[in-house]
């Protein structure tokens, strides 16, 4: 009988078949061949396997303890398997895996996978908790395979690099970040990675997708719009032109809230430009040239055109986060050399929303510094993450010691007032 036989008589049958598993997956952890394994309510074949196997009656009792050293021992001295027992398990059930190899190597591949995203998240901060995210929940690894997943995720990277976009259809975004204008459609993995890194970029809550309508909103914050009549933005005071439809329909206007879709404001072309300060009417004066005052919420324009009318001057709302016609618009502004003066909610979303249009177009504060916030009256308690506010480092310090929140409502008197007359706004450069 030769060795390889032996061992298979003594080692390779059903009955001991529960120790070569127990004995594999100790090695695969890289643990040691020492001490005891034990077979609880072990039958009598069992039993009698270990005893022909160390040539020596086991311990009665239902459990069968069975101590490796003692194994291995026997194996070596027995000739069955001079390599002794590591090597009896591989010689009857094949090569033993390295397990912690095995994890260092995929862990370094899903690592090397990541580091496109990574590089791309290094200088935006307002994407470092989402990024956590990713690994925290391991939506990436639920949503795609390793093998997938560098293509997936340098695509992911190029999305992020390019956020927020400037008014662009989602087709056409994904095929120039992704080479494919399908890439981001719905129900694609990189679509949902693609949409949670929009809702963090946008300071919305980017663990939760609220469905197909949600999506489209999303996607309309950070610049790319699914259709061009949904997304829309609310002005009054804008002077119009003769040129175009839209400028017609402004001076039409001039004095009511008016609501612009993304597609009058794509096909408007040129720029829009604000040359003329408006002249005083009674106790209403001049306003400064080329001046467009930016707020955050509907009530401020209603306000302002029962107040002012036509007399009122240019003011654009965000209503909330920007959408992309909101930004089209203030781009188109731009354009024309419009310097912009910004007011909104005195809450950490007010903030996220304020710093989004400050990096992209630049403003000075409207009422919208420290001082501002320490004469507003509220008790309100504020709430969410702290965020910092680049155009007054201190308004930032000044909103978590307090602790409350203002809303427009409450200072809309001030608002009003300074559209009737002008207030002295910070005029340090903030672009």
């Amino acid at each position: 009988m030769t060795g390889t036989d032996r061992l298979r008589r003594l080692l390779g049958g059903p009955d001991t078949a529960w120790l070569l598993q127990r004995v594999r997956r100790r090695l695969e952890r890289g643990g040691t061949l020492t001490g005891t394994v034990t077979l609880t309510a072990a039958t009598p074949s069992q039993r009698r396997a270990m005893e022909l196997l160390l040539g020596r009656r086991t311990v009665p009792g239902a459990s069968l303890s069975v101590p490796l050293a003692e194994v291995d021992r026997v194996l070596r001295a027995s000739g069955a398997c001079p390599g002794g027992l590591a090597a009896a398990v591989e010689a009857l059930d094949g090569p033993v895996r390295d397990l912690a190899r095995e994890q260092a190597e995929t862990a370094a591949a899903w690592a090397a996978a990541f580091r496109p995203l990574d590089e791309a998240v290094a200088s935006r901060p307002e994407l470092a908790e989402w990024r956590e995210w990713l690994d925290s929940s391991g939506l990436v690894r639920r949503l795609t395979s390793l093998e997938d997943a560098a293509g997936t995720l340098r695509r992911l990277a190029a999305v992020v690099r390019a956020l927020p976009a400037s008014g662009v259809p989602l087709g056409r975004f994904a095929a120039e970040t992704c080479g494919n204008a399908h890439a981001l459609d719905d129900g694609r993995p990189l679509a949902t990675l693609a949409n949670s890194s929009a809702r963090a970029i946008a300071g919305l809550p980017f663990r939760a997708d609220g469905g197909a309508e949600s999506r489209r909103d999303t996607w309309a914050i950070v610049g790319v719009y699914l259709d061009e009549l949904s997304s829309t933005v609310l002005c009054l005071g804008l002077p119009g032109d003769t040129a175009t439809a839209t400028g017609r329909m402004l001076a039409a206007m001039r004095g009511e809230p008016v609501s612009l879709t993304l597609r009058q404001l794509r096909r408007h072309t040129t720029a829009m430009r604000i040359d003329q300060p408006l002249e005083a009417r009674g106790d209403v004066p001049a306003q400064e040239t080329g001046l467009v005052r930016v707020c955050e919420n509907p009530v401020v324009l209603t306000a302002a055109a029962d107040a002012l009318g036509p007399s009122c001057p240019p003011l654009v709302c965000c209503n909330g986060r920007p959408s992309a016609a909101v930004w089209r618009l203030l781009e188109l502004l731009a354009e024309g050399a419009s310097e912009f003066a910004y007011h909104c909610d005195f809450d950490w979303g007010g903030v996220a929303i304020a710093t989004a249009v400050h990096t992209r177009i630049g403003w000075r504060p409207w009422r919208f510094e420290a001082a501002d916030y320490l004469q507003a009256a509220s008790d309100t308690p504020l709430t969410g993450r702290p965020t910092p506010t680049p155009w007054d480092p201190a308004l930032a310090t000044a909103m978590t010691e307090r602790g409350v929140r203002v809303e427009e409502e409450q200072v809309l008197p001030h608002l009003i007032g300074d559209l009737t007359t002008p207030h002295n706004a910070s005029r340090r450069a903030t672009s």
